[in-house]
């Protein structure tokens, strides 16, 4: 199944965890598309939880880039409609 064109958690190894939408993947590299860092989440034990739950507001997520080149991608994880609406309207951190 491809993840392509879907809201997607991309976990790398030394860039951290991004959101947004998995514009084109191969290999290690992937480019996301309104992609948002989560630079720090509560409310959810794992990037699994995450994906399918989403973070309380508490968590620290940036402000979206139009498009980001990820390399060095280790995980991809599909979001469910309930993590993609949390992920995508949680305020954006600035501290």
């Amino acid at each position: 199944m491809s993840m392509l064109n879907k809201q997607v958690i991309i976990r790398t190894t030394n860039a951290g965890v991004h959101y947004g939408t998995l514009a084109s993947h191969q290999g290690q590299e992937a480019v996301l598309v309104q992609a948002r860092r989560i630079w720090y989440w509560e409310g959810a034990f794992t990037l699994s939880a995450v994906a399918t739950k989403g973070i309380s507001k508490k968590s620290k997520v940036s402000v979206p880039v139009s498009e980001i080149l990820l390399t060095e991608v280790i995980e991809i994880i599909p979001c469910t409609p309930e993590a993609a609406e949390c992920l995508s309207n949680i305020p954006a951190h600035f501290e």
